[in-house]
């Protein structure tokens, strides 16, 4: 990885650090502000509308019911907007394939560093982002049901921020995994999933849409761009289409001047590229598997 890629003072497209470094309590109060901002703007929009008379019955029980809710949140966040998170997390997994696909993505705790991965093969191949490993040992590996594991380094791709890792299973033990695309296609704004480990949270879902391709002045090749709320403890998160494949793997987030704040994602293509070129290549399986 090139120096202007970690260093944002040198590089003309200016890519968030909250992807990066650990972040702390001051930085998780600066995103929960912000969030909260929103939710007051939103507030004082839906406020200027004219309102029926709201019955003091109704106030008190809401008020009530909202109490019992916080009380039980509170040990895991301190937030309304976190709750709002975790909200749409527990929509999408009543759907059942994203709660299957949840199964397979893994928390990575590299030295301070933690992230998301996800398996690809029941034998235990994992990938996730360069800079999420960034040469720190040991690497930790976390399945939802299976547990921990040792990981492996196989290979870095530092040049498209990839990394693949490798577990071991236990003897007979075949693992979940998400299929990757032969190669990332998608429609104009194709809506997708995304699960990760953002914000001290594990395996939470949320979606997105697809804008398309963009270039940045210290990457030699198009990633992709994506509307969707992505914060730190996201990088390695898989880009899944409705169709259950992996197009990208998500990496960091940046402003951009006709979009605002999106997510970038490194194309599976590229994965299936370096792969190929490795000293003992690797056959993964397919959707159809």
């Amino acid at each position: 990885m090139n120096e202007d890629y970690k260093n944002k003072d040198n590089a003309a497209d200016i890519i968030d650090a909250d992807l990066y470094e650990e972040i702390d309590d001051e930085e998780m109060k600066e995103i929960l502000d912000e969030e909260r901002a929103k939710q007051r703007e939103k507030q004082e929009e839906e406020e200027e509308k004219p309102k029926r008379p709201f019955p003091k019955w109704a106030f008190w029980l809401i008020a009530i019911m909202m109490a019992i809710n916080i009380v039980g949140i509170l040990p895991r966040t301190f937030s309304l907007p976190a709750v709002d998170f975790l909200v749409k997390s527990a929509e999408l997994m009543t759907n059942p394939d994203i709660d299957r696909y949840q199964k397979s993505v893994v928390v990575i705790e590299s030295g301070q560093s933690k992230g998301t991965g996800f398996s690809i093969s029941e034998d235990g191949y994992v990938i996730t982002n360069e800079h999420v490993i960034d040469n720190e040992m040991p690497i930790t590996v976390a399945f939802e049901d299976e547990g921990l594991y040792g990981g492996e380094v196989v290979q870095t791709f530092e040049d498209v921020d990839l990394a693949l890792l490798k577990v071991e299973p236990n003897d007979g033990e075949s693992l979940p995994y998400l299929p990757l695309a032969a190669e990332t296609t998608f429609e104009e704004r194709e809506h997708v999933f995304f699960i990760g480990n953002p914000l001290r949270f594990n395996g939470i879902a949320n979606e997105g849409e697809v804008i398309g391709y963009r270039d940045l002045s210290d990457w030699e090749r198009q990633v992709l761009m994506l509307e969707a709320p992505i914060y730190h403890g996201n990088s390695g998160s898989p880009v899944i289409t409705e169709d259950g494949n992996v197009i990208a793997v998500v990496f960091a987030t940046i402003k951009d001047d006709l979009h605002g704040k999106v997510g970038l994602a490194v194309p599976i293509t590229y994965f299936h590229e370096k792969i190929q070129n490795i000293d003992e290549p690797i056959s993964l399986p397919s959707k159809e598997d």
